[in-house]
């Protein structure tokens, strides 16, 4: 396949999974003020009985560019329209969860750089979201990243009990295709060269230890992303020594892609097994979540 039949296919893809954002669903855009004073949009689903409730985080910078007007609608430029989390969105619902899937907040509306994602102001966002999820429903809170939304998912999991998330919010902690190894002068490097610099290893090198959360590490074995290595899923887990449990799964098929190797409709992003990834973490989340007093 060349590469302008190939953009020509991608693009087509992009504009079905915005169609869906805008018609196929029966989802709202929320937007809420978090405590530091910004707009934080994510689309939400909300299924009749919600035994718990998934945060998804897509990955590069996160921008979905929601639209309020009727019907709401992920912008027709949003790059992550097709990650594999936003397409997923409805398959987490099925399995009655209530879904919220993260736009970048008003301060950051070109993207969420590395930076950001690490700091205390993205855990204090995650923090609202995850109580105004709580108010809707009183279930666990799980929180859901791939790529470099794993740096997300991870940040609000140390987070949780300090840096602005009230103990309690955040009941778990799902990464897929996790950020493992930027090499120096790789593409992630150049735009991001504070992890580069501080974060060689990408989420390992984060500060793991601190989480006390059941996490879930998924990975599919013919990831070619250099940045998202199957390989490193037992480095990852080890470093989860105060994790309340840790797993692996490592899942293998789909379609052959139709993307580059560290975007969507790849190995990368599950693509053709997206079904069987996202039943793979149901059942961690629902078998790990704590119900009740």
């Amino acid at each position: 396949m060349n590469r302008a039949f190939r953009l020509i296919v991608q693009l087509g893809i992009l504009s079905l999974a915005t169609w869906n954002i805008a018609f196929g669903e029966d989802a709202s855009i929320v937007s809420i003020t978090t405590p530091r004073g910004v707009q934080q949009s994510f689309i939400l689903i909300k299924p009749e009985h919600a035994i718990a409730s998934v945060i998804l985080f897509a990955g590069g910078g996160g921008n979905l560019r929601l639209s309020r007007t009727p019907p709401p609608q992920v912008g027709p430029y949003a790059f992550v329209a097709g990650n594999f989390l936003v397409r997923s969105r409805e398959k987490f619902a099925a399995h009655d969860f209530m879904v919220a899937v993260i736009d970048a907040p008003s301060d950051q509306q070109r993207g969420m750089s590395g930076s950001f994602r690490l700091s205390t102001e993205h855990a204090i966002d995650i923090g609202a979201i995850a109580d105004y999820l709580k108010r809707q429903a009183d279930v666990p809170v799980w929180l859901v990243g791939t790529s470099a939304g794993s740096w997300s998912a991870a940040r609000g999991a140390i987070a949780a009990g300090r840096d602005g998330i009230a103990a309690g919010s955040i009941d778990g902690l799902v990464l897929t295709s996790t950020v493992t190894r930027i090499a120096p002068g790789s593409s992630l490097a150049r735009r991001f060269p504070e992890f580069a610099r501080d974060y060689p290893d990408g989420v390992i090198s984060m500060a793991l230890p601190e989480i006390k959360l059941p996490t879930l590490i998924v990975s599919h074995e013919e990831d070619a992303c250099e940045f998202t290595p199957a390989a490193d899923a037992p480095a990852l887990a080890k470093r989860l020594t105060g994790a309340a449990r840790v797993a692996t799964v490592l899942l293998s098929g789909g379609d052959p892609p139709i993307s580059d190797p560290c975007e969507a409709y790849a190995a990368h992003g599950y693509y053709g097994i997206e079904e069987q990834a996202v039943d793979r973490i149901a059942e961690f989340i629902t078998a790990n979540s704590k119900r009740g007093p």
